[in-house]
């Protein structure tokens, strides 16, 4: 009788490890198996995994996971410069088979040709946050970076009294956000204010090392430069850092993009002036919602805009700011 109870404790126990190996495994560089349960497989493939805004995207594409009764896996590399990385993830998901994929890309171009081989496939693919060059995916859900990176611009502009030198840190110029951030906020100060220059434009992959060692450079060539514009959630960041480091808080106008803990508090400190925040958690739910009509054969919007917001202290405690930021 000891044995027979010990054989069924023994199977039970078997039992439960390899249920837990078949649990969705959504960490960095991890992702559980394809479509081999009865739930519909949607595998997204973000530009990066550790910032904060990742992991908004990451919960807004569970909620519509729930909502939509599908399977997801979400990763992405640690740094959005392993351009290879997410090549390797890229090429991984599509090996389980998904019935729709969600991709992010961190070069536009690198990524066409196992695109194209998921679309040979008949899966289904939605772009988000940043496109690609090409007409594949049949829908892209992000913010309007062109015109984001404008309105920073104008806010830089209205700062610095209209005049005087500023730079940029983008976080890289292979992606499609990096590129419409960059030109959208360039663009705008080249054709509306003609008495501010930019003096230097450097791109840190969105490192906030890198991106520090970068703004107290470009600071330290300019002594009277009067901002800097971070494209996103490191790069801002990195910029900040700079700023204290050097002990020129007050003297340097700081405007950044994305959310996050670290930004919201350089704001509320009056370390940062402002920045533009995106809608992360709106990116990720309509990156699966537009994966599952895909999949049941409904007709998506090409271009899904996921809006954006100007955010400040005078505004960052208002319920449309608190909606669309994240910690």
């Amino acid at each position: 009788m000891k044995k027979r109870s010990w054989f069924l404790g023994s199977m039970l126990a078997v039992s439960m490890l390899l249920g837990a190996c078949n649990s969705d495994d959504t960490e960095a560089g991890a992702s559980s198996a394809g479509s081999s349960g009865d739930k519909p497989y949607v595998a997204i493939v973000s530009k990066g995994f550790q910032h904060q805004f990742w992991q908004a995207v990451k919960q807004g594409a569970e909620q519509a996971a729930d909502e939509f009764d599908v399977k997801i896996t979400f990763e992405g590399p640690e740094s959005e410069s392993q351009v290879d990385k997410q090549i390797e993830m890229l090429r991984a998901a599509l090996d389980k088979k998904p019935d729709a994929l969600g991709f992010a890309a961190l070069d536009s171009q690198a990524a066409t040709p196992l695109l194209e081989e998921a679309n040979n496939n008949k899966i289904p693919i939605v772009a988000f946050d940043s496109g690609v060059d090409s007409d594949i995916p049949l829908a892209t859900a992000s913010t309007d970076n062109k015109a984001a990176a404008a309105l920073a611009a104008d806010k830089m502009a209205e700062f610095i009294g209209e005049e005087g030198k500023i730079a940029l840190i983008v976080h890289d110029q292979t992606s499609v956000t990096g590129v419409q951030r960059r030109d959208g906020f360039k663009e705008q100060i080249e054709s509306k204010y003609p008495n501010i220059e930019i003096v230097d434009i450097q791109y840190g992959g969105g490192d906030h090392l890198k991106s520090t060692d970068l703004a107290k450079a470009i600071i330290a060539a300019h002594s009277d430069l009067k901002g800097i514009f971070g494209s996103n959630e490191g790069s801002a960041i990195g910029v900040v850092n700079a700023v204290q480091e050097l002990n020129k808080s007050g003297d340097l106008v700081v405007v950044g993009f994305d959310s996050g803990k670290q930004q919201i508090d350089a704001i509320k400190s009056g370390l940062m002036a402002g920045a533009v925040t995106q809608n992360p958690v709106g990116i990720g739910y309509e990156t699966v919602k537009a994966a599952v009509d895909a999949m049941n054969g409904k007709t998506v919007e090409k271009t899904i805009d996921t809006g954006f917001f100007w955010y400040d202290k005078d505004n960052i405690d208002s319920d449309e700011i608190k909606a669309a930021i994240y910690e």
